[in-house]
């Protein structure tokens, strides 16, 4: 039986009824939700199953206006045989963004997991080596996140004359 977005999903509801939410479809990929402490569960089942053993990217997103959900980490996994990808997503509040960590499944999850603890503050719960990764370790803030200013326009020493574009 080939493996269709349509089977995925009937797959994950049949195992985790309602903890698999908001299903969509967007460019052909299959994307879904799911609570933060389930990530782990979701992501075994999706690998041991249905054969998602590659994990393409991870990274976060952070919306502001999205109460008790402000911190979004995205997984995109793909299952080779079938040539086929999903995107799921797990949303954590900002004043506690634990995330259990994928990196007992994933080994590539290692990096992926820091890169986005550094810039959005996610804590990966069990990571191996969680620290920053390309922001140096005296940064007390996490530069991704939509609460700092974007970089003022009017600088003159940022100037397209200055980099001979002008």
């Amino acid at each position: 039986m080939a493996l269709t977005n349509e089977t995925i999903q009937a797959q994950l509801e049949a195992k985790f009824a309602d903890q698999v939410t908001n299903f969509s479809t967007d460019s052909g990929m299959l994307s879904f939700e799911s609570p933060a402490a389930f990530n782990l569960k979701v992501m075994q089942y999706l690998f041991d199953e249905l054969g998602f053993t590659f994990l393409t990217d991870l990274c976060g997103v952070h919306y502001p206006d999205n109460k008790d959900a402000e911190i979004v980490v995205v997984y995109h996994l793909h299952n080779f045989i079938e040539n086929i990808r999903i995107r799921f997503s797990v949303a954590v509040p900002v004043t506690k963004p634990d995330v259990f960590t994928a990196t007992k499944i994933f080994e590539s999850a290692n990096w992926m997991e820091r890169e986005t603890y550094d810039f959005f503050g996610v804590n990966f719960v069990g990571h191996p080596n969680l620290k920053r990764i390309l922001n140096v370790e005296e940064m007390d803030y996490f530069p991704m996140r939509k609460e700092f200013p974007l970089e003022d326009q009017t600088r003159v020493d940022k100037d397209d004359e200055m980099f001979g574009r002008g």
